[in-house]
């Protein structure tokens, strides 16, 4: 049974864009930030991960709105985005001043983390050219209605950066439903990117306005509970059949408060080490629940984007399938291959999802 009523793929120019910011990362590798003398480079961001991996992993054509100060860090990060295939047309290019006292490109640094030890990140994005972003900075119309487009997928974390980029999101939302493009939203809630504007009061505030637009809602317990308001007993970190039942009660919670929710997936992770996590996941749609496989012990090389491509996966699945079950799988499956690779952004095949979704083992191919 079909779920969403997606636009054909023929009648668009993409079949999805993100809206958010775009890093550079700053990876030490095996070492520790604040002895690191070496970094290697990646991007990233929470919205455009997805798009990237939409379009690296499974062929989809696919664009990133977002905004760079025009510097050589800038034009950095648009050649890593380039060299994901992503379309960088709607990137906004901001004047750069020679200092950034009125715009910069953000910063990520981010370490692994190992066994006990767990992963660390230190962002570095005030005044970004991103956050700057406003109201009629972006022509929406033209993408949905000229151009075309099947999905936009935004989130939390954009959302969070500036009162500016709160609006953009609704903005975006609003010229993507009158032309028939379904949303999904990442609620991603990261508490330090709310605590200096109000926390997690002002988290809800936000999100609880932008949620009436979504489609396809993402999420884990901690997102759905910190910036949503949703409140269930039983929710915990263990992947116990009590836990699958809260999240079901925070899942029907949610779809009572918000009847324009179609489908919300949400991730399930027990966090044993840094390097040891089991995985699953969950999908809701048309009144049914869909579990993913459970993945006990999977071991982790970089977690950072799994939830990402997670989403990309999911996406991948509706776009292609208009199955929940189907799409679920799709996700559960790419995201434990992407957390299997460094960097936050996928480097899997869709050969190698298929082979994971369908219960292939990790032996030689040759």
């Amino acid at each position: 049974m079909s779920v969403l009523t997606i636009k054909k793929a023929d009648e668009c120019r993409y079949s999805c864009i993100s809206l958010g910011e775009v890093m550079l990362r700053l990876d030490p590798g095996d070492g520790r930030i604040r002895n690191s003398r070496e970094f290697k480079a990646w991007e990233g961001g929470g919205e455009y991960n997805v798009t990237r991996g939409l379009r690296k992993c499974f062929g989809l054509q696919t664009a990133v709105v977002t905004a760079l100060a025009d510097n050589h860090i800038g034009h950095l990060v648009e050649d890593f985005i380039m060299q994901g295939g992503v379309d960088t047309s709607f990137i906004k290019w901001f004047p750069y001043d020679g200092i950034g006292r009125t715009v910069r490109n953000g910063l990520n640094f981010t370490e692994r983390g190992f066994g006990i030890r767990g992963a660390v990140g230190v962002s570095d994005r005030g005044n970004t050219a991103a956050s700057q972003l406003k109201k009629g900075d972006i022509d929406w119309n033209y993408i949905f209605g000229e151009l075309g487009c099947q999905w936009l997928h935004t989130g939390g974390i954009f959302a969070a950066l500036s009162d500016s980029s709160a609006e953009v999101v609704e903005e975006a939302m609003i010229a993507a439903k009158k032309h028939g493009t379904i949303i999904s939203y990442d609620l991603n809630y990261r508490p330090s990117l709310w605590k200096s504007i109000g926390g997690q009061a002002k988290a809800q505030e936000v999100n609880k306005k932008l949620a009436q637009y979504v489609d396809v809602m993402i999420g884990n317990e901690e997102d759905f509970t910190a910036s949503l308001g949703l409140e269930v007993k039983g929710v915990d970190e263990n992947l116990s059949e009590l836990n699958i039942d809260g999240y079901k009660q925070m899942i029907e919670q949610a779809t009572k408060a918000y009847p324009n929710f179609k489908v919300i997936a949400t991730t399930l992770r027990t966090v044993k080490t840094a390097t040891v996590n089991s995985w699953a996941a969950i999908c809701w749609a048309s009144g049914e629940f869909h579990e993913a496989e459970h993945r006990e012990d999977l071991e982790i090389f970089d977690r950072v984007g799994g939830g990402d491509s997670f989403a990309s996966g999911l996406i991948y699945g509706f776009l292609t399938t208009n199955d929940a079950k189907e799409a679920v799988e799709f996700g559960a499956a790419h995201g434990a291959l992407a957390m299997t690779t460094p960097g936050d952004t996928t480097m899997a095949t869709l050969a190698e999802v298929l082979k994971v979704k369908g219960g292939g083992s990790a032996r030689v191919d040759r």
